[in-house]
Order: C-alpha cells, then structure tokens, then sequence
C-alpha cells in the first residue's frame, strides 16, 4: 500500500514536472501573448528590470518572473547590456529572439523638421527635445569633427562653426551610438546637395560661399513672403557696394542673434553692441551666418532683384516696404508704424 503511494505521488510529480516544463517551453515561445503588433521603446539608462516591465504592459512577454530566470540562466552575460531603440514584434516572439533584438542596436524612426532661419542654438535644442543628441556633444562635434565636404575648409573653426550649413529640411533620424556625427552629417549632405545646385552661381559671383551664405541667413530673417526675399537681397546687395554710410546693413536680424532674443523693436543700446555681427556698428557682411537658410534665401542671396532699394521696413503684420531714400523711408515709416 505504501509502494502505490509513493508511485502515485512521484507520478503526480513527474505529471508537474512535465506540465511546468511544457510551460516553460510555451512560455519561453511566446504562446501565451496575443497576435497584434506591439513595441515598446527603451531608452538609453533603462535597467533590465525596467525592460521587463515594459514587455509585460505591452504583452509581449507573458510572465515577468520567468522571462528573468531565462534571461539569468541562459544570457546572463547581456542582460546588463541591453541597447536603447524601438522594438516593434509582430506576433509572438520567443525569449531567445527577444533577447537577441534587445542586445542589437535598433534603429528607432524620429521625423524633425528644422524650419528655415534657425540658429544653431535652436536645432540642438530642437534635437535634444527630441531625445537625439547631447547638447554639449553636439557642439562639440559642430566645432571639431572634420567632415568631408569640400566648403567645409571655408568655415571658421568656431564654436558655431557650422551654422548656417545645417540644412533645414524635414529629416528621418535613428538612434544609434554616434548620432551626433551622424545627424550633422545628414544636414550637412543635404546642404551639399544645394550647394551643388548653385555651385556654378556662386563661382561666378563676387561674394565666397560663406559670404553667400551668410547673407542668405539674413535674408532669411528678415524676410516672411516670398515675393520680399528678392528685394531684400537687393537692399543688401546695393548697400555692400557703397562706401558710406549706408554700407552699413543695419540687420534687426544680426543684432537679434548677439542678443540670442528676437525682439521686436531693438533699443539704441542693442545696436551698440560691440560685436563683430553686428551691422550697426560695423559696415559689411557680419563675421557669419546668423541662421539656417532654405534654398529660396540662397537663391535670393545670387539673384537678388534688380531695385535701386536701399531701405525696408516692417509693418505690424509683417509685411515689407521698400524705398531708395531715407526720406520716403520715414514717410512709410509714419505711415505704417506711426513714427
């Protein structure tokens, strides 16, 4: 009688046995979560605890507990080295390819889209909102990374060296390891690929391509309808070939930018400043680009209209006015400002 027990219980056990092994063998394939597409993100500093919790919200993983002791046992040595990205599954997925995809680099899918006529400042802080790169990185690669693009050797080896070089334009940007180089890269293609556009322009023009693009960055500034930019570039360009005062360009943009604060009106202290962006003060283009121009300033800056303007203003809605003399100047000025 007491044999019999004893068979009885070990046949008990061995049926558990059995069971939690076909559990574990199911559960480790995925078949107790749904069909449906699922993803979750990890972001980079998220422990393995953290991960696990993520996959069991978004039932890719059926029990917490047991995807642990798997990854423990059998992959120990990557549980702490799991990458940041997105993971999206289709379906069920077993432990063992969870575990591969989560200690590959992925590749997660970010659209940004740096609008036209924004500083380098802007874009940085555009992109780390977004989670994409270290502020101090990003600089850092801006100042001293050497790309290979020929106008690169043009460019002052500043903090803000590439300002007005990264293109604005709406990119599709992935993480990975070194997304500071390769985000700065992909503007800076993009950039080349305009510039190739217009190389032949800007050779035959008497302005470098830095100082084309400088004004570029101005104009894009200044600037808000598309019929403007034209007569904006003509304003600017009949200012630098004279050698008086109105060689100054008095660029509201240029000053703006030292101030790092668009201001509507600017004080008579602001166009003090004593700064070598600043065309109040100083006559000529400014040292560099103030901003990131689209190809419709660069165009402008090579083919600015042909005006004998030497004064714009803006109305309350933003609209420009033209003149040649500062006297029909003043009277727009009366009439649209009430100065």
């Amino acid at each position: 009688m007491e044999l019999k027990n004893k068979k009885k219980i070990l046949g008990i056990i061995g049926l558990l046995l059995i069971l939690v092994i076909l559990y574990v063998i199911l559960e480790s394939n995925g078949w107790f979560t749904s069909d449906g597409n699922k993803k979750i993100v990890v972001e980079s500093g998220d422990g393995f605890y953290k991960i696990t919790n993520d996959l069991k919200e978004n039932d890719i993983i059926g029990s917490k507990i047991f995807f642990k002791i798997y990854a423990k046992i059998f992959n120990g040595n990557r549980v702490n080295n799991l990458k940041p990205g997105e993971l999206s599954v289709s379906g069920k997925i077993s432990y063992k390819k969870l575990l591969d995809e989560l200690s590959s680099v992925r590749a997660k899918n970010i659209s940004v889209t740096i609008p036209e006529g924004y500083e380098l400042r802007e874009i940085a802080n555009l992109l780390v909102e977004k989670k994409l790169v270290n502020y101090e990185k990003f600089y850092d690669v801006c100042k001293n990374y050497d790309f290979d693009y020929p106008y690169i050797k043009e460019l002052k080896k500043t903090d803000n060296r590439l300002e007005g070089f990264l293109f604005p334009d709406t990119y599709n940007f992935y993480l990975n390891e070194d997304n500071e180089v390769t985000i700065i890269n992909t503007m800076l293609k993009r950039f080349d690929e305009i510039y190739k556009k217009y190389e032949s322009d800007i050779k035959k023009n008497n302005l470098s391509l830095y100082e084309i693009v400088t004004l570029a960055s101005i104009i894009e500034r200044e600037a808000m309808y598309s019929d403007d930019f034209y007569n904006v570039s003509s304003v600017f360009h009949n200012r630098l070939k004279r050698n008086d005062n109105l060689s100054y360009l008095q660029s509201c943009a240029t000053v703006q930018y030292i101030l790092k604060e668009r201001k509507n009106v600017l004080s008579i202290a602001d166009t003090k400043i004593d700064s070598p962006y600043n065309t109040y003060k100083y006559s000529g283009l400014p040292v560099g680009p103030i901003s990131s121009p689209g190809e419709f300033a660069i165009n402008a800056a090579l083919n600015p209209g042909k005006t004998d303007y030497l004064y714009f203003l803006n109305d309350k809605d933003g609209k420009l006015h033209f003149s040649k003399t500062y006297s029909e100047h003043m009277k727009l000025e009366q009439k649209y400002l009430g100065n």
